[in-house]
């Protein structure tokens, strides 16, 4: 096992480090270094990948250059220490950070590397992309309801009837850019909504490739995955194999797998985007499959079966005094009265 020669009876002996710039050398190279036994990561990724490496299929990552990044660190902390007021609101504390520019900051540094951590959790990798990821470097913003403030995040729990209506969706794109946007559930394989060509950021002048369906998770089926996908495009692309008619009323017509569309036209289009959310059932759900789909709802329903007792005895040996109550006629319970 590991550190397996080490005396833990004699730990005066055991060298030191010293310092931590030596310690965390020598542990990054015993982390590279091959051995025998499996760790949790390693079996998981075994098990899910059956030992095969998964391929990147997005947009390439440059890294920023570390010297500017420093240089305008330092540049930024030497204005702040020139800035009177600043030090007064700090010591006052009554500094407040703009949000606003956090989250840019965010989105533009470890943002997509974090996107990426929570598609990997909740299994949109796995389910859309089978053996493939990408790293979401463009900034996808949902929003079901300005009112309220319903807004898509990365695996935040929607109700079906918060996203009943289509939202508004907004990314920086360049100008003269052609978009795809997928709205899709892997758990039943089916598109919710979809448009092609996008012109820019104008999402509502792109292709309508799929009506937009609201959310119908079965009840009892628990909580389901709806995940936007952005593609950016190199050119147009002819989508008419693809498009639904409009109003799409069959569950049928509806049965989509996205890693098919990708492969369809993988060399011109490259997914960049990404947001998803959860969504169990409610009542508007019923009124989705009865209104909407025309059709009777599933329901999905454990039946519990009925709590085993094995005959009565007459003289019951070693048993509590509520015995009784198992054989009783009638579900009110008379404890120690017999």
């Amino acid at each position: 096992m590991p550190n397996e020669e080490i005396d833990v009876k004699n730990l005066a002996s055991v060298e030191k480090y010293r310092s931590y710039n030596r310690y965390f050398r020598q542990a990054a190279e015993a982390r590279n270094k091959d051995v025998w036994w499996k760790t949790y990561r390693t079996r998981k990724n075994s098990v899910v990948f059956e030992g095969a490496e998964r391929v990147d299929i997005g947009l390439p990552y440059y890294q920023p250059c570390r010297t500017k990044e420093v240089k305008k660190k330092r540049q930024v902390m030497k204005e702040n220490k020139k800035n009177v007021e600043l030090e007064r609101a700090s010591r006052l504390r009554t500094f407040k950070i703009p949000l606003d520019q956090v989250q840019e900051t965010w989105e533009k540094t470890t943002g997509p590397f974090h996107v990426k951590r929570l598609a990997d959790h909740y299994g949109v990798f796995r389910d859309l992309f089978p053996m493939a990821y990408f790293l979401p470097q463009v900034t996808l913003k949902v929003c079901y309801s300005q009112d309220n403030g319903t807004h898509v995040h990365y695996g935040n729990q929607l109700t079906p009837t918060e996203a009943a209506t289509a939202p508004q969706i907004s990314f920086n794109a360049e100008e003269g850019s052609l978009w795809t946007l997928l709205l899709t559930c892997p758990g039943t394989h089916k598109m919710i909504s979809g448009q092609g060509n996008i012109p820019g950021s104008a999402v509502q002048a792109g292709e309508e490739l799929c009506h937009y369906l609201p959310p119908f998770p079965a009840r009892g089926t628990g909580f389901h995955r709806y995940i936007y996908v952005l593609f950016k495009q190199d050119g147009p692309i002819n989508f008419q194999e693809n498009i639904r008619p409009s109003p799409c009323q069959s569950l049928v017509q509806h049965t989509f797998k996205t890693v098919d569309l990708y492969r369809k036209y993988q060399d011109n289009m490259t997914p960049v985007g990404l947001a998803f959310f959860q969504c169990q059932w409610d009542q508007s759900v019923t009124d989705t499959f009865h209104n909407t789909l025309n059709m009777r709802e599933p329901v999905f329903e454990f039946i519990r079966p009925p709590v085993y007792h094995p005959p009565q005895v007459k003289y019951p040996h070693r048993q509590p005094l509520r015995y009784l109550d198992r054989y009783r006629d009638g579900k009110e319970h008379t404890y120690g009265i017999y």
